[in-house]
C-alpha cells in the first residue's frame, strides 16, 4: 500500500474516485455527440473555464488573501470562513439566477414556471443576505462560547 501510494502520490481511493469521474465525463460526452447543440455546449463550457481560470479565480484569490491579511489569527474562532461560506453561496447563487435578474428568457421563464421572473433579484439579494446573517449568528455564538479574546 505505501509503495502504491508513493508512486501514484495519493491513496488507491484517489485513483478509483477519478477513474469513475473519468468515466461519467466520457459517458456525457458520448451522450452529447449526437446533439446538435453539442458544439454550442462545448463552446459555452470553454468560455465558462476560461472566465472563471482567468478572470474569477484570480478575483476571489485576491479578495481571500486580503481577507486572511485583514483578519489575521487571533485567539478563538476565525471569522474567515465565516465570511467565505456566504460569499461562496452567494456568488454560485448569483451565477444560476443572472439570466433571470438580466431578464434573459423570460417568456421561457414564466411559459415553464407560471412566474414572473422579474422579483429574481430580490429574492438573490434576500437569500444572500440571509446566508450572510445566518453565518455572523453562528461567528456570534461561537466567539461567545469561546470567552473573551
Amino acid at each position: 500500500m505505501t509503495e502504491f501510494r508513493r508512486a501514484y502520490g495519493a491513496a488507491p481511493w484517489h485513483l478509483v474516485l477519478l477513474l469513475g469521474c473519468f468515466a461519467v465525463t466520457g459517458w456525457i460526452a458520448l451522450r452529447l455527440a449526437g446533439e446538435p447543440a453539442a458544439g454550442r455546449m462545448l463552446l459555452w463550457f470553454l468560455g465558462a473555464v476560461v472566465a472563471h481560470d482567468l478572470v474569477l479565480f484570480p478575483v476571489y484569490a485576491s479578495v481571500d488573501r486580503v481577507l486572511r491579511a485583514a483578519l489575521g489569527r487571533r485567539g478563538g474562532p476565525s471569522a474567515l470562513n465565516h465570511v467565505r461560506v456566504p460569499a461562496l453561496g452567494a456568488g454560485l447563487l448569483f451565477l444560476v439566477s443572472l439570466p433571470g435578474i438580466l431578464g434573459l428568457g423570460d417568456g421561457t421563464y414564466a411559459s415553464a414556471t407560471g412566474l414572473a421572473p422579474r422579483p429574481l433579484l430580490g429574492r438573490w439579494l434576500a437569500v444572500s443576505g440571509a446566508l450572510f446573517a445566518a453565518s455572523a449568528l453562528l461567528y456570534l455564538a461561537r466567539r461567545l462560547r469561546h470567552g473573551p479574546g
